[in-house]
């Protein structure tokens, strides 16, 4: 655990171009290893009311701190539900806070709302007792869906034709709000996968559905209907966007490193814990500095200027990093004999989740290159889309800006502006975590990343160390309050009973409601503690065995090969005790899990549980086991006793197949 975060940016590849390889030599000292940093920890706080709120600190060795000071720094805190007992079947995950997540000042918001203002005006130095804004909601992640529709239509219908100015600045603020809780999420994404790789088994204190469940919301918060996603889906989005992101890097990792090599220069990625790169330098050396002014330079791909032409390299007075490499060109300790010593120079550094080609992030010789490159999308965006009113609905707009993308993407310009601003929040995350790299060079790559900053609410590293910090020692002191987050879990509880109580049409007047009242009106069910734990309990364990059974019934493989039998049984005998809960889903999961399993008591259960479902999926799912030729005559004989009986008590039953059941003998 101790060792994980020292490969955060340890560079654990360096490549030479001019058609030769060169590895680093990965032989660096257990006390070296050890220095560079602790990992990861998690604190347990205990709300009144059955809950917990679990906070991932990690150690600050990215930045300078004084000799004996405290570097632990909180990051993401999550609420988690439990209802007082130790039970995980009934367990709900809440809020998820992300301590550099702040409300804005009212400056910043202004200067948030001037468009084609693209750069940051300040830090926020001072949050106060103010309790801190979560960044999501997992166990209501369609509002934000609503909230925005809401937001979109009330833009477009109250706000737009008022004037120009009105409508651009509106628009500005929007986006710049949006785009810095983006930035927030990606982070706490990061946080969470650096968490799960560092602690892997070792007394895990969240389950592995509970981390995919969280990192696919984080996920899906960052696309306009993703809150919408049935949890059914959410392993499925979390594996997808998982697989996705590790074959891009791998990707942009191989083309970023032959075109280094082809141009002659040092490629070094920058490494997760996972080993998957997020990001990659490109070095060169002031020999070959020297010794290459003839050499030609493709630089439509790098997306940076000739080396070898540039005569502020000649005379550079910027970082530089010493290094010694063996005879194969290998990097070695400085004490190797018979090593050489080269003086490298920084061309660049890249993130690696574009989905064409690395992007440029930081360029050592231009600091306002990677910046310019944005803000020519950026730029087009806001003409095209505030000031003219254009929309890709629009025939000649639509052709042009495709025409446009397709042009960037054959010349290999890396204008996109939403995997940017991912690369950059992954770059800022780590490196207030990694002390791999040298301090100097570490503090001119922040300097750098801050020059980059485009949107007014973001506040730099040194700030944002200070508000992590106030903001939990607000949240800590919320959740101690009487009536501060155990009031607040007590509401959330209260309103949760509302679906137990209200049909769907009822829900949806009531939702309505919450929206055009902007928030302020919220119906919850009057409860005691007592009777909210008892009808959460059975209605949130009855959720999470539905869900299980669903996401078993997904797979073709036998049950038995894919699954816990025993936690199949567990959740099929749940359902059939309380069969009157469930839904047509549920009962389409039973039938195809007995279709499904040679388990003689589960498929029992599944006909016992089809049964005790009062719908017509259900009834019609047992009518086809009973006319199943291909059946052993036990369950098919099975079958016909429960339509039988389901008949008698005027269970819900489908017109059609109920004149064949009453055929039945």
């Amino acid at each position: 655990m101790a060792l994980a975060l020292l490969f955060l940016l340890q560079p654990s590849r360096l490549w030479l171009g001019a058609a030769q390889t060169v590895a680093v030599s990965t032989e660096v000292s257990t006390s070296e290893r050890a220095a560079a940093g602790s990992g990861f920890r998690l604190e347990r706080l205990p709300v009144a009311g059955g809950a917990e709120l679990l906070t991932i600190f990690g150690e600050l060795n990215g930045l300078a701190t004084q000799p004996g000071a405290d570097n632990s720094l909180p990051l993401v805190s999550i609420l988690r539900d439990t209802l007082g007992d130790t039970a995980s079947d009934n367990d709900q995950l809440r809020y998820v806070w992300m301590h550099t997540y702040t409300r804005p000042l009212a400056g910043q918001r202004l200067a948030s709302a001037v468009p084609f203002l693209y750069t940051r005006v300040g830090n926020k130095k001072k949050t106060g007792k103010s309790v801190p804004p979560p960044v999501i909601d997992l166990a209501a992640a369609e509002r934000d869906v609503w909230q925005k529709l809401f937001w979109s239509a009330l833009q477009s219908i109250l706000l737009d034709p008022v004037s120009l100015t009105v409508k651009a600045s509106t628009h500005t603020l929007r986006r710049h709000a949006d785009d810095y809780r983006k930035a927030h999420l990606i982070r706490a994404l990061a946080i969470l996968a650096l968490y799960e790789a560092e602690t892997n088994a070792q007394n895990p204190v969240f389950t592995p559905s509970e981390l995919q469940e969280i990192q696919a919301r984080l996920m899906l918060a960052q696309k306009t209907f993703g809150g919408l996603i049935d949890d059914i889906y959410l392993q499925r989005v979390y594996q997808k966007h998982t697989a996705q992101w590790l074959d891009t890097r791998g990707h942009n990792w191989e083309l970023l490193r032959q075109r280094a090599e082809s141009e002659g220069l040092y490629f070094e990625p920058l490494e997760l814990p996972d080993g998957s790169a997020t990001h990659a330098l490109l070095w060169t050396t002031r020999a070959d500095v020297e010794s290459n002014r003839e050499r030609k330079f493709n630089s439509r791909f790098l997306n940076i200027k000739s080396p070898w032409r540039d005569k502020r390299l000649r005379r550079w007075q910027g970082y530089t990093e010493t290094r010694h490499f063996d005879a194969e060109s290998r990097r070695v300790a400085p004490q190797t004999p018979d090593a050489t010593e080269r003086e490298m120079i920084p061309l660049a550094l890249y993130g690696l989740d574009h989905p064409k080609i690395p992007i440029l992030l930081v360029d050592f010789r231009d600091a306002m290159n990677p910046k310019n490159r944005e803000l020519t999308g950026r730029v087009l965006q806001d003409v095209a889309g505030t000031l003219l009113s254009l929309s890709r609905f629009q025939l000649p707009y639509f052709l042009g800006r495709a025409t446009y993308d397709f042009i960037t993407d054959r010349r290999g310009m890396d204008i996109n502006q939403p995997t940017r601003l991912r690369a950059y929040s992954q770059l800022k995350l780590l490196l207030s975590l990694d002390a791999s790299l040298d301090p100097q060079f570490r503090e001119e790559l922040s300097r750098r990343l801050e020059r980059a900053a485009m949107n007014p609410l973001e506040n730099d590293l040194a700030a944002e160390v200070k508000i992590a910090r106030e903001q939990y020692a607000a949240l800590k002191e919320y959740a101690m309050r009487a009536d501060g987050l155990p009031r607040r879990l007590d509401r959330d509880r209260r309103a949760e009973l509302v679906s137990l109580k209200h049909n769907r049409a009822e829900q949806v007047l009531l939702r309505l409601a919450h929206t055009l009242s902007f928030g302020r009106y919220t119906h919850r069910e009057k409860a005691a503690l007592s009777e909210q734990v008892a009808a959460l309990d059975l209605a949130r364990r009855f959720a999470h065995h539905r869900q299980f059974l669903r996401e078993v019934a997904k797979h073709s493989a036998r049950v038995e090969v894919q699954c816990d039998i025993e936690e199949v049984r567990r959740s099929v005998q749940f359902i059939a005790v309380h069969g009157q809960r469930a839904d047509a889903k549920t009962a389409a999961a039973a039938a195809r899990i007995f279709a499904n399993t040679h388990d003689e008591d589960i498929k029992r259960l599944c006909l016992d549980s089809l049964y005790r479902i009062d719908n017509e999926t259900a009834k019609s799912a047992l009518l086809r086991i009973y006319r199943d030729d291909q059946l052993e005559a036990r369950w098919r004989n099975l079958s016909a006793n429960y339509l039988r009986m389901a008949a008698r008590e005027d269970q819900r039953i489908a017109p059609a197949d109920a004149k064949v059941i009453a055929t039945i003998q």
